[in-house]
């Protein structure tokens, strides 16, 4: 399994970015694919998580309501649309994918994709 993240740059504050994550390499209509960041200084954090066939959506309650995690199925692509940013979401953000949301949600993902940054500026 292959996760391709980008879509990370520099905003102002109160601004928006789209992160998105292509996967490939199997199938994933029962992954459950998601984002993590981690900050300098600081632990990684769980962001979001989408069910790829059900589309049930979990978040942190920091990005509730700014965030929005979302799929494509047919491009196997992932999309975590940041609005509303504040300069506390700098960090690396992560694509992950697991079977499992448990195992996403904590951080023990199977699978990890390279990290793409995001700062934002006050």
């Amino acid at each position: 399994v292959q996760l391709q993240a980008s879509g990370g740059g520099l905003v102002q504050a109160g601004g928006s970015l789209r992160l998105s994550c292509a996967a490939s390499g199997r199938t994933f209509s029962s992954y459950v694919m998601g984002w993590f960041r981690q900050a300098p200084g600081k632990e990684r954090e769980f962001v979001a998580a989408i069910t790829w066939s059900g589309g049930r959506l979990y978040y942190a309650d920091s990005v509730k309501g700014r965030f929005t995690i979302s799929r494509d199925s047919a491009k196997n692509t992932v999309y975590l649309q940041m609005n509303s940013l504040k300069p506390d979401d700098t960090a690396i953000y992560y694509c992950v994918a697991d079977d499992s949301v448990a195992k996403v949600k904590v951080g023990k993902s199977n699978y990890w994709g390279q990290g793409t940054l995001v700062t934002v500026s006050s």
